[in-house]
């Protein structure tokens, strides 16, 4: 199918940002999402949390928040893809506006605050509509309004641990009043602990165990993040959620909106966050970098940084899905550039 997003762009680019993306969404359901011309080149091939997948580059949380497509989106050539953020009961969010577009910075400013139809319609229609063979994750969150936001992500691992290969805990989000909570040891380790003490009980189908940081965190901060999560056996982190810092230079209008922003500015402090923890986690986790990609260049950074795998979002809603292949080939040029023989073997030593 003929990418129509360089025609359409003009159009969603006047419109509100939260319309544009709800009409993305709406033309996505109705069967206008083009599909990948060709395979990724074999090179990219890389093996994530137990799957080998013909592309490192995945879909981030944040755009099919409902599961309303994620079946679709693999056909863009995305090797996986995350739904949510979930949460327990169903919330409205925050109020509108709450999505800003900064498009002379490549940039996103989001406090959206988690709204979603809430757990039980969502695990429905992933249950209803994953196809076999396609890595599937579910990034889960707690209600802003919870008494108890640990049980809350034990409920949600609970529900949606026979529906997908891996789960998220969103510790991270700047936009709900709990959000950053679990970034605290103690807190951490009681969350981990009840998860445990859930796993030790369950006899089904085990999805991968992710967490989901920021990058505004001290380093000893995320030290003592990825301390807490290898002792308890969690198997990976995805670095970087959105910040809430504002680095200098912006220019955009809409720089001063409150939220968490993404997309090119996070480029260079989630990069070296991820860089930090993978050298003192080794393998002992399994990375995967986000935050600012736009380029194979970008993408071939984050690999060098530790990550096994990628995902974008920001970049999207500026280049289109023609933006997923010319990652696939700049990433591979850069790859056989400098004489790796695989994506693998590119990662930076730890």
């Amino acid at each position: 199918m003929i990418d129509l997003f360089p025609l359409v762009r003009p159009v969603l680019m006047r419109l509100p940002a939260e319309t544009a993306h709800r009409l993305t969404l709406s033309a996505v359901e109705a069967g206008f999402a083009p599909r990948l011309a060709r395979q990724a080149d074999a090179i990219l091939g890389t093996d994530f949390l137990g799957r080998r997948l013909a592309s490192p580059l995945g879909l981030a949380a944040g755009f099919d928040k409902n599961a309303r497509v994620f079946d679709r989106l693999y056909d863009l050539g995305f090797g996986f893809v995350e739904v949510g953020g979930v949460t327990p009961r169903a919330q409205i969010g925050n109020p509108r506006p709450r999505l800003f577009r900064l498009p002379e910075d490549r940039a996103i400013i989001n406090r959206m605050g988690f709204n979603n139809d809430g757990a039980e319609i969502i695990a429905e229609r992933v249950r209803g509509r994953r196809k076999a063979g396609r890595l599937l994750g579910v990034n889960l969150a707690s209600n802003s309004d919870s008494a108890d936001p640990a049980d809350d992500f034990v409920q949600l691992i609970a529900r949606f641990a026979p529906l997908a290969d891996y789960l998220t805990i969103d510790i991270s989000c700047p936009n709900t009043t709990n959000g950053k909570l679990f970034l605290r040891r103690e807190p951490l380790q009681d969350l981990l602990g009840r998860i445990a003490t859930w796993s030790a009980t369950y006899d089904g189908p085990r999805p991968a165990l992710m967490a989901k940081i920021g990058p505004d965190v001290s380093e000893h901060e995320a030290a003592d993040i990825v301390d807490c999560l290898v002792s308890a056996g969690i198997d990976g982190m995805i670095v970087s959620n959105t910040t809430a810092e504002r680095p200098p230079g912006l220019k955009s209008a809409a720089a001063a909106e409150r939220g968490g922003l993404s997309g090119r500015p996070l480029f260079d402090m989630s990069t070296r966050l991820l860089e930090q923890i993978h050298r003192q986690a080794g393998d002992k986790l399994t990375l995967v970098g986000v935050g600012g990609i736009a380029s194979g260049a970008d993408a071939y950074a984050k690999i060098r940084a530790g990550a096994t795998a990628l995902q974008l979002y920001t970049g999207l809603v500026y280049e289109g899905p023609g933006l997923i292949a010319r990652i696939h080939e700049e990433l591979a040029a850069l790859i056989r550039r400098d004489g790796f023989a695989s994506l693998a073997e590119a990662k930076l030593p730890h």
